[in-house]
């Protein structure tokens, strides 16, 4: 399992609840597609954070790099169905930052070490 993490800036003229909705449309279709294992979105509090931590944080739990890959491409489609829940979620964004993170320490890992 691979975590990719996105931190979340919004247009000033975009509305939280309707991102919010938009994003789960386009998460529960990537979801029913089996792209995605599992998504959570969180929001800064009280405005607690420091300046490097942005408004939103998107966590998207995926099987492995292969997936994201199809994630990726899945998107790029450009069906018009994947295009409408893309744009509607990817247009009121104004800047994100993205991490790919791992278990760890993962069970491959361990098993090198223990190996040596």
């Amino acid at each position: 399992m691979n975590l990719y993490h996105c931190m979340i800036d919004l247009k000033n003229d975009a509305k939280a609840i309707v991102f919010a909705a938009a994003l789960e449309r386009w998460m529960d279709h990537l979801v029913s597609q089996g792209l995605v294992l599992r998504w959570r979105l969180f929001r800064r509090k009280l405005n607690l954070a420091s300046g490097r931590h942005r408004d939103f944080v998107l966590e998207i739990e995926v099987e492995g790099l292969a997936a994201l890959d199809a994630i990726f491409s899945h998107a790029c489609s450009r069906s018009e169905d994947v295009a409408d829940l893309y744009e509607k979620v990817h247009g009121m964004i104004d800047a994100v930052d993205y991490g790919l993170y791992r278990p760890f320490p993962d069970p491959e890992r361990v098993e090198r070490v223990a190996i040596l």
